[in-house]
């Protein structure tokens, strides 16, 4: 089938998805709510993409594609009769690459919907392919503010965290207790020098001071001479701009090297439940980060997390429960709306909460992003580590209302008359993100 008929039957069910919407969404959750004639090629189709054997594997790889089953499993109970498939791929943290992927999804294989990404050069090649084609992208842990600032589509939606998040409340909190002067270590790409700049700004409007930074390649496995950079200057706070593998062995070399004992306290910026797993709670001990999501918060997500292991071997991080919450609201928008055309889709995605294991009434902002609360954590001690992957201690939420950049700050040319979007998706208003006892 050509791309012109495939577009034409798209317009044709986007047509009648539109009439048959109100009826639809009141019926949704009682009974199947969408027909194969309604969705392209009569099925839906997605593609998560992701690094799968790489340096940032661990935290979404093909624990990413598992969640993408899962959530594609809760939705069948719903509703039977509609038709999904789940395809992967491995982008293997090669812009270019992914790209060329998720371009052929969308032009040869009848790929509707792009979930994870992860990588944030990755994602910000995939945000032009899906813009020029009109899909929809879900991503997950992708950390770059340019995703849903500058470079903002209303076909890409952020269901995690960006660099603000992760960096405002912990910089805030550790400059207030006289940690006022820091050094950066960084990966050397998108993710790592988006955050550091994000840091720096953040710092500085704290009153603290930024003594340098340093970034290293993504595939490097000795940090030897970015840890004695980081040691001479002197800074009270070493952050640490990378994740994955990278993060892993920046740690265990910080504590092979006893760096730990020179007075410096080391910050994982962007840590995963993962990385702790793989160095160990007497290396990760007291590191405290900051997470959108943890598998041991509650029974519900306990007992979703058991799910996971089963077929993973692993518990879920935060970047896996987020592609299963972002598929499965995406699911639900396509049978609520009777079509997989992007425009009723996103409408009926943007129209309700999200509501399931991951968050809980959830909305969608008007630059893409999802606001839910967060959870500062840390790592607990060896002897408090009651099991595998028991390793934090939830120290404080930080509240939707508070975790997230003020839309009137936004860049997202989308965004146009900040108080009129901000009023209605209930975000944060101006001023500095406050934390608050769990």
């Amino acid at each position: 089938m050509s791309v012109r008929t495939r577009l034409l039957k798209r317009d044709a069910g986007k047509a009648r998805g539109l009439v048959a919407a109100c009826a639809l969404l009141a019926a949704v959750a009682a009974a199947p709510a969408s027909s194969a004639a309604e969705l392209s090629g009569g099925i839906v189709r997605i593609g998560v993409i992701s690094d799968q054997v790489g340096p940032l594997s661990d935290p979404a790889g093909m624990g990413s594609v598992v969640a993408a089953r899962l959530a594609a499993e809760d939705f069948r109970a719903q509703a039977p009769d509609l038709k999904v498939e789940i395809v992967s791929a491995d982008h293997q943290n090669k812009a270019d690459l992914g790209s060329q992927i998720v371009r052929r999804w969308f032009d040869v294989d009848g790929v509707d919907v792009v979930a994870d990404v992860g990588n944030s050069a990755v994602a910000l090649a995939v945000q032009s392919v899906a813009r020029d084609h009109n899909k929809l992208v879900l991503y997950s842990a992708v950390a770059t503010t340019e995703i849903s600032g500058k470079q903002c589509s209303d076909t890409g939606l952020t269901w995690l965290h960006d660099s603000y998040n992760l960096v405002a409340g912990p910089i805030r909190r550790l400059v207030a207790q006289g940690l006022d002067t820091w050094f950066f270590v960084g990966s050397d790409y998108a993710f790592g020098r988006n955050m550091i700049s994000e840091s720096r700004r953040v710092l500085a409007a704290a009153g603290g001071r930024s003594l340098g930074a340093v970034f290293h390649p993504l595939g490097t496995t000795d940090y030897g001479s970015f840890l004695l950079q980081a040691q001479a200057s002197g800074a009270k706070v070493v952050a640490f701009a990378n994740a994955g593998a990278p993060l892993v062995s920046t740690m265990k070399q910080w504590h092979e090297f006893g760096m730990g004992g020179a007075g410096q306290t080391p910050v994982a910026q962007l840590m995963f439940l993962t990385d702790v797993h793989s160095m160990g709670p007497a290396i990760a001990k007291g590191i405290t980060t900051l997470t959108a999501w943890y598998w041991d918060l509650n029974d519900e997500t306990r007992s979703f997390a058991r799910r996971f292991y089963k077929l993973h071997g692993a518990m879920p991080t935060a970047p896996q429960a987020a592609v299963y919450s972002s598929i499965l609201h995406y699911l639900r928008a396509v049978a609520a709306s009777g079509t997989d055309a992007t425009g009723p889709v996103l409408a009926a995605m943007r129209a309700r909460p999200v509501d399931d294991v991951y968050a809980r009434g959830a909305r969608l902002r008007a630059d893409g992003k999802l606001i839910h609360d967060f959870y500062l954590v840390r790592v607990k001690d060896p002897a408090e580590v009651r099991g595998a992957w028991e390793y934090y201690d939830v120290v404080e939420t930080v509240r939707a209302a508070d975790a997230y950049q003020p839309l009137a700050e936004s860049e997202c040319p989308l965004v146009h008359t900040p108080a009129g979007p901000d009023g209605a998706a209930g975000v944060a208003r101006a001023g500095g993100p406050t934390i608050s006892p769990r």
